[in-house]
């Protein structure tokens, strides 16, 4: 089975609306023959802009984050629904940064991956080992761990529409890259817990990211890799340019 690649670009903390608007503008143009699917991943602020802006487009929209909570008492978060109203389609679920600064955890992970799935949103689920891990050995225990809490009572139908980013997290903004093999190791590992949590079929069509500083110069190299199947991409998901390489990559 040839999966599709997905092309995700996570904008964190940046662009005001009129940046947002150049931005976009050019990106629009820039991946219009992609053969992907793509998304960008806006702040909040820009979510409603983004959606108008790529209307008629290749490009899809998707939030940062959300609460796992349909509405209530919780200052500064945002619900599923206010996301599918205001037109997103997809949202990144348990970065790295959310779990380092903001106490995320692989429960909250699950909750929130619940509530999206029910309500119509594509969850873009991350996972990853910090640098510690990593030298410890015990980079496919950590991910295992956390892929299997985050498809915790989700059904088979529901799992295959879950997109997952591989994230070492000692390579998210430090332009350390895993070497092609290590990235790809770790996401044939999650591909087996995915067969291990359910089945064959669901395994091969989980679509998996890798989302440790991919940028145009490394792009090709790591989507040619059996197991990944897109990008979560962070800093060069903000130059229409460099977002455009990696979007428009043919194998």
């Amino acid at each position: 089975m040839v999966r599709k690649k997905i092309i995700a670009g996570n904008w964190k903390m940046n662009k005001t609306q009129q940046q947002a608007k150049q931005l976009i503008e050019e990106i629009c143009i820039a991946v219009k023959g992609s053969t992907s699917d793509i998304v960008i991943c806006t702040p909040f602020t820009n979510l409603g802009l983004a959606v108008q802006l790529t209307k008629n487009t290749n490009i899809s929209v998707g939030a940062q984050n959300m609460h796992f909570e349909d509405s209530g008492a919780f200052t500064g978060e945002v619900s599923a629904e206010m996301l599918t109203e205001i037109g997103a389609e997809y949202v990144i679920i348990g970065h790295s940064e959310r779990r380092q600064y903001f106490g995320e955890t692989d429960e909250t992970v699950n909750k929130k991956v619940i509530t999206a799935l029910s309500k119509g949103l594509i969850p873009i689920v991350c996972c990853g080992e910090s640098l510690e891990q990593r030298e410890n050995g015990i980079t496919n225990e950590v991910v295992r761990t956390q892929i299997k809490i985050a498809f915790n009572s989700i059904n088979v139908d529901l799992a295959k529409k879950v997109i997952i980013a591989y994230e070492p997290i000692w390579a998210i903004g430090t332009g350390k890259t895993a070497t092609c093999e290590q990235a790809n190791e770790v996401c044939s590992a999650i591909r087996s817990v995915i067969h291990e949590l359910y089945d064959n079929d669901t395994a091969t069509a989980c679509r998996i990211q890798y989302g440790g500083s991919m940028n145009a110069g490394n792009a090709a190299q790591l989507l040619s890799m059996s197991d990944i199947d897109g990008g979560l991409i962070g800093g060069a998901s903000l130059k229409a340019a460099d977002f455009a390489v990696i979007t428009n990559y043919k194998p």
